[in-house]
């Protein structure tokens, strides 16, 4: 199967990308890092490199790699849980028009799967109404919503303690990703029971 991965250098889709390659899967990797090439290629992945914004080559990159379904690992998130307060518009707008863009290009590419990660936790207010329109354009659009717990474990915001429930160990969460492929068009939460 050709999967692309958007978000593939992000902290879950590190470990998504190489379980997709053993997996015997073609993946490409969006990043928006021309930096972050090397790290994608190390993983096995196709490295392509461009900015979800723009919707002219964001369509042209996954018209191209063709793919059978698109994961969304989509985030505007600083390496520092201290300055989460900072990137919350622009987390925000990830979620709305970033989401909104790749649809567009799945659908002009006619890729027929489309997965998104999404959160298993309630936010309220301007936060609340952009995952709420996030995940309403993906299952209009026959996707499949991932609703993440708090991801823990290294390389996360939780590296050495555990964050407030719902949560999930970011590598389950990726093998849990990787195994969602085909999955029907709804909502599915991968958190710890």
């Amino acid at each position: 199967m050709r999967v692309f991965v958007a978000g593939a250098s992000g902290v879950i889709g590190v470990r998504l990308v190489p379980l997709l390659v053993a997996a015997g899967h073609q993946v490409a990797g969006l990043t928006r890092s021309p930096e972050k090439v090397e790290t994608l290629r190390l993983l096995g992945a196709l490295p392509v490199v461009c900015d979800v914004f723009d919707r002219k080559e964001l369509r042209a990159a996954v018209g191209d790699f063709g793919a059978d379904v698109i994961v969304s690992e989509l985030t505007d998130l600083p390496d520092d849980r201290t300055q989460l307060q900072t990137y919350r518009s622009a987390n925000d707008r990830m979620r709305r028009e970033g989401t909104r863009n790749l649809l567009a290009a799945a659908a002009a590419a006619m890729t027929p799967r489309f997965l998104a990660q999404s959160i298993a936790w309630h936010l309220s207010g301007e936060r609340g109404a952009a995952v709420q329109e996030f995940e309403r354009m993906v299952l209009e659009a026959g996707g499949v919503v991932l609703r993440y717990g708090r991801f823990y474990g290294p390389g996360t915001f939780y590296e050495s303690e555990l964050p407030e429930s719902p949560r999930v160990s970011v590598d389950e969460a990726a093998k849990t990703t990787a195994d969602l492929l085909e999955a029907q068009s709804g909502v599915v939460t991968i958190a710890d029971a």
